[in-house]
């Protein structure tokens, strides 16, 4: 009975989907709306900000949400945790957590600010 338990339980971590795998994730913390234009500039002169974290804020106050954007592959992911994200506006950070591909979220379990 052991033997089999022992069995199931590595089975059922060899088929653990790869979604559900902590992964690193690195970008910045902007908002939805300057995410999907790639950058701050346009939102900066619209809004008076005079940064990227004033920007951001600004656009969440508007509607907007918290996401990850990666400049270098032009992909935004959606954050779950805002409350954590609004920490690190405007910053270059690393997230970590899981993503879930269906809905394009990360689970964030941790953001680390980029040194």
């Amino acid at each position: 009975m052991k033997t089999l338990l022992c069995a199931l339980a590595l089975m059922a971590a060899l088929f653990i989907p790869a979604w559900a795998q902590d992964k690193s994730f690195n970008g910045e913390i902007m908002d939805s709306q300057c995410a999907s234009m790639g950058s701050h500039d346009q939102m900066m002169k619209q809004e008076g900000a005079k940064n990227a974290k004033e920007c951001s804020d600004a656009c969440v106050k508007m509607g907007g949400k918290y996401v990850l954007y990666d400049a270098g592959t032009k992909t935004t992911y959606q954050l779950d945790d805002q409350t954590k994200a609004k920490e690190f506006s405007g910053q270059k950070v690393t997230v970590t957590g899981t993503y879930n591909k269906s809905t394009q979220t990360v689970l964030v379990n941790d953001i680390k600010p980029q040194s």
